[in-house]
């Protein structure tokens, strides 16, 4: 605890502010209120919706500015950044002009966690491989903390660590932006353009997810997927050493597929680490989910470790999730599927015909290549939500696959439920996968997956 003491005497004197008091920030607010530190706590909600909490952290000793007019007067001398609000948005250019340093939670955990660090970050396969890593090392005897993006906050933990332990971290790119420090260990499993309601520009997108292995050194590593060209381009930027997983090549060093099983090779040889047909998970986009976790682990997890937990693992919650069997029907809640590439690659997953149930609220990327594949895999598209119109007219608008499926468009989720079922035949399977943000009518994509679930079962 003494570098968490060292760093909370640090602040005494100093005025700060926390804004965001969501998940990630709340235990953070707490730990620097109890070290008498003097804190506002900054967030757009209205009081009424957060009134527990507001008063919980108010008899704590916190100020709290509350509303639309949250960020004004930001005039603290130390500001936490919440992932969600832009680190260029003018009321933190304007505080830092003013000599305020601008940090995050995130940022103060990879300067006090005394353990290795692994970062999973991209565009799609995150949690996924993110939560297959953790499992290897806990398989293999670690001690593993996992958090980040997924789980809970790590910074509690940091006093009960030790050097030897792991902590695996799910980085989205919110909170990679302004990072000057990487994992001992980093994976990019892939790039596409996501997040652009967020970021300025692709580029931008691009340059926080460098973060993660831009500032690696001597003895640190970096995992490109080779089959992705702005991943495999990136990897020249590395500053330790790099590994490559690929399931289209089979690469003279690095992990990839041959003969139906993932192999490796490295200076010590080649060999066999796991069949392909031992994962329980559908889809080729989880085999390189383990493909990129198998790289990361390479020399500190046995082979026969990752083969025990490919024949247990069955995935995480709204990722291609099967919630029930009806009438020779099979129903899929894939909620994750925020992007066009997302539910490109959950379509990929299914043999079958897809009855598939998309849209949602806007993120600012194309549906062109999600509507070619539409064409060439979905017998029945049910859209609903604010997207709807924009995902219809680009399926109609392409050109190539089977042709354009049956289009159905219903008010709300419960009425994509019942459309869905009334299209679905005996040997046909039917997915939530909106290719969108749950925003338009839902909390985050848990909440809408969920909703799914409980419409699906009550069918």
């Amino acid at each position: 605890m003494s570098d968490i003491r060292e760093y909370f005497d640090s602040l005494r004197g100093k005025r700060i502010a926390v804004i965001g008091m969501g998940v990630s920030n709340t235990p953070l607010i707490r730990m620097l209120l109890r070290a008498d530190l003097d804190v506002t706590v900054c967030d757009r909600a209205q009081r009424e919706r957060v009134e527990e909490q507001a008063e919980e952290l108010e008899s704590l000793g916190a100020r709290l500015r509350l509303g639309e007019a949250y960020l004004e007067g930001l005039d603290q001398d130390v500001i936490f950044r919440t992932p969600g609000l832009h680190p260029g948005h003018p009321a933190l250019e304007a505080a830092r002009a003013r000599g305020a340093e601008v940090t995050s939670e995130m940022e103060l955990f990879f300067r006090l966690c005394p353990c290795r660090l692994i970062g999973v970050t991209g565009s799609d396969g995150k949690t996924t491989t993110t939560t297959i890593l953790a499992e290897f090392l806990k398989e293999a005897g670690y001690n593993v903390y996992v958090g980040g993006n997924i789980g809970k906050p790590l910074l509690p933990d940091v006093s009960g660590m030790e050097p030897e332990d792991f902590a695996v971290l799910e980085l989205s790119s919110f909170q990679l932006m302004t990072m000057e420090q990487s994992p001992h260990i980093a994976v990019m499993t892939n790039l596409s353009p996501n997040h652009l309601d967020y970021h300025r520009s692709m580029g931008e997108y691009i340059a926080a997810k460098e973060n993660i292995f831009l500032h690696q050194g001597e003895g640190d590593r970096a995992i490109f997927n080779y089959d992705n060209q702005l991943t495999r381009d990136l990897a020249e930027k590395a500053g330790g050493a790099v590994t490559f997983f690929s399931r289209r090549e089979r690469l003279e060093e690095g992990v990839y597929l041959r003969d139906g099983a993932i192999w490796l090779t490295n200076a010590q040889g080649s060999r066999e680490v796991l069949p392909t047909r031992d994962i329980r998970l559908p889809g080729v986009h989880n085999i390189e989910n383990y493909m990129a976790a198998i790289a990361a682990v390479d020399g500190l997890v046995p082979d026969k470790c990752v083969r025990a937990v490919a024949a247990r693992f069955q995935g995480v919650e709204h990722r291609i999730e099967l919630v029930r069997e009806l009438d020779g029907v099979k129903y899929y809640n894939d909620s994750i599927g925020t992007s066009p590439s997302r539910t490109v690659a959950c379509l990929e997953s299914f043999p079958e015909p897809v009855i598939l149930i998309a849209g949602g609220s806007d993120k600012g990327i194309p549906f062109h290549a999600l509507a070619l594949e539409i064409r060439e895999r979905v017998k029945t598209l049910v859209l609903t939500g604010d997207t709807a119109r924009a995902i219809r007219q680009a399926v109609e608008e392409a050109e190539g696959g089977r042709g354009c499926p049956e289009i159905i468009q219903t008010e709300d989720l419960a009425g994509a439920v019942e459309a869905a079922r009334r299209a679905a035949g005996p040997g046909d399977v039917v997915v939530l996968s909106p290719a969108c943000a749950a925003f338009d009518r839902f909390k985050n994509f848990m909440e809408r997956g969920r909703a799914f679930k409980e419409l699906v079962r009550s069918l």
